[in-house]
């Protein structure tokens, strides 16, 4: 008893310190036990996770640390060996203590009053959470008695066991690794329970100084760290010294688990598209406000799945790259499925990388002749309701100075539609369009998602794809699906639905469908893009055995190569050209388009 009276005489002077010193420099303590009384919300912030997103087949694709890599482990997911390591090396009076241990308080003030600075912490694994998770790492007097404060506060809001489980998925174990989740993944490619004890200690023993003891670059003195945190076990009686040089002895052998993003030409495009849905759902107009709602929301951990086919993607991208040996010019690509109205592969450029220009939906070029279906024969048979065989003038032409001209300047006189659109002949396109009438063809083309098109495209020359902003890949093929689904239109999408941490969804498109032309109409359309395929313009995208179809498109001088069409279930289209518009005659021969489209369709 005498003892214990003569150590609360020797501890009050410091303790009375304590306060003075915090007194000092925050100017509001009014007073000790009345400041831990304070009520402090504990809900405002939560651990960061990493975000994934996810292919069709539910695999993760790709990992986004915002900016934190932490999958969160539920504590009966944590082995209760690597628990008792950091009691024992951290907090061994953990089970008892109120969040603060004030005798260690007092021995690291006194520390730090001899040497003038902040030098001993004195924290508890109560503390290091409250640091963790609602503080910083700034050394104050300040920001000490608010890590008690919160200490506190977290130990009469939650248990032990749930402190501890929150501690063990903030803790910093280097490589952006935060948590033992994402450490157990990073590090040895295994989920918490499948460690082994001497790999659960060698794990321990990093976020005690995350750079010193860094295993990819300081691996003998995380290894050295490994055992004394073993022998300090022993000294405890948490385990047997025999066992404890067993442990020792055993091999580590790091797999270091590199950060996914098997696939950025499609992942990079699923994170446009999402902005996009969280923009509409949520009525968020600010690019400023949506950016900062995007962090927020990747912080949580969601993850999002796509309709992403690899073996789609792969063939995809390997076509683009046999096909485009030139180092100047370039190529994107899209893929949709549209019986389901996914986009199913996407190739943003040649040796796409993450953050690149993405082509598929970022470039918009003039379309050429591949506008044709959409805005002139389209239009047209839902008009007039002729057949296929009806006549139209291939002549030469001018209308008020505009005097647009068939390939190699050649005229055909009175030719059947079928023959203008498979050999894509440009002055009956620019006659049909203007026998609907310019603005009532552009109606149509409005169902569509173009976001440059603007009035200004009004006009007699976009009947052969003089647009000024241009169209992009991406929005071609999405509006060429309205030809397979008998003239209905739903905007197909990467992202299927957006879950949170415990699997809720929280995002998913609610498109509504839209009946752009009758079933008779996109059926004739669909009837002659196959047969330009078996003997019009893309004779070289023939697939044998199939009923393909598409259609074509050149651009003046050869500055771009356009091929959309459909196969079985899918739609691609297809852009090849340079980032500043050249001339690529050299190459017209090749067709690289159409060997790239048949290529991916094929199979």
């Amino acid at each position: 008893m005498t003892t214990g009276y003569l150590m609360i005489l020797l501890m009050f002077p410091l303790l009375i310190a304590i306060v003075v010193f915090t007194f000092e420099e925050t100017q509001r303590v009014e007073s000790f036990s009345g400041t831990l009384d304070r009520k402090i919300d504990l809900t405002k912030t939560k651990l960061t996770e990493t975000s994934r997103i996810l292919d069709a087949d539910g695999k993760v694709i790709t990992e986004l640390f915002q900016p934190m890599n932490r999958s969160y482990a539920e504590g009966h997911e944590i082995p209760d060996f690597i628990k008792e390591i950091f009691i024992v090396s951290e907090d061994r009076n953990f089970e008892k203590h109120p969040g603060f241990d004030l005798p260690g308080i007092a021995r690291a003030l006194a520390i730090n009053i001899h040497s003038d600075t902040i030098e001993q912490g004195a924290s508890t694994i109560t503390q290091q959470l409250a640091r963790n998770q609602y503080l910083n790492h700034y050394k104050s007097y300040n920001r000490k008695l608010s890590e008690v404060l919160y200490a506190y506060q977290l130990e009469k809001t939650f248990t032990k066991v749930e402190i501890l489980e929150q501690y063990l998925n903030a803790i910093y174990f280097q490589h952006n690794a935060y948590g033992i989740q994402a450490a157990s993944g990073f590090y040895f490619k295994k989920e918490p329970a499948q460690l082994s004890k001497a790999e659960q200690a060698f794990l321990a023993a990093i976020p005690n100084n995350p750079s010193y003891y860094d295993p990819l670059k300081h691996f003998d003195r995380t290894k050295k760290r490994q055992e004394r945190l073993l022998d300090q076990l022993a000294q405890h009686g948490k385990i047997s010294v025999s066992e404890v040089e067993k442990i020792k002895n055993e091999a580590i052998k790091l797999k270091v688990d590199q950060r996914k993003n098997a696939y950025p030409d499609y992942s990079t495009f699923a994170l446009h598209e999402l902005k996009e849905l969280v923009s509409e759902q949520e009525n968020i107009e600010d690019p400023a406000l949506l950016s900062s709602r995007l962090e927020e929301l990747l912080r949580t951990g969601i993850t999002v799945h796509t309709s992403l086919d690899t073996g789609l993607q792969n063939r995809t991208i390997q076509a683009v790259t046999h096909h485009l040996s030139d180092k100047s010019i370039q190529g994107a690509v899209a893929v949709i499925n549209h019986e389901t109205g996914r986009i199913v592969a996407l190739a943003g450029g040649k040796n796409y990388h993450g953050g690149d220009f993405h082509r598929a939906y970022q470039a918009f070029r003039q379309p050429g002749s591949s506008i044709k279906p959409l805005l002139v024969y389209a239009p047209y048979f839902e008009r007039f309701n002729v057949s296929t065989d009806a006549k139209v003038n291939a002549g030469s032409l001018c209308i008020k100075g505009y005097c647009p001209k068939n390939y190699g300047g050649s005229t055909y006189g009175m030719v059947p539609i079928e023959k203008a659109f498979i050999h894509s002949y440009n002055t009956p396109a620019v006659r049909l369009l203007q026998q609907i009438g310019v603005d009532e063809a552009f109606s149509d083309l409005e169902q569509f998602s173009f976001e440059k098109v603007t009035r200004q495209d009004h006009g007699l020359s976009a009947a052969v794809g003089g647009f000024t902003n241009g169209l992009s890949p991406l929005e071609m093929t999405q509006a060429y699906t309205v030809f397979s689904n008998n003239g209905l239109y739903l905007r197909p999408r990467a992202i299927v639905k957006v879950t949170g941490h415990d699997g809720e969804t929280l995002y998913q498109w609610n498109e509504k469908p839209v009946q752009v032309w009758s079933p008779s109409t996109a059926g004739k359309v669909r009837g002659l893009m196959q047969k330009t395929v078996s003997s019009g313009t893309a004779r070289k995208a023939s697939v044998a055995g199939t009923s393909a179809g598409g259609k074509t498109g050149t651009t003046n001088d050869f500055k771009d190569f356009w091929f959309i069409g459909f196969n079985g279930p899918l739609t691609a289209g297809v852009w090849v050209g340079k980032d500043q518009p050249q001339s690529m005659e050299a190459i017209n021969s090749q067709s690289p388009h159409l060997l790239i489209w048949r290529d991916i369709m094929k199979k």
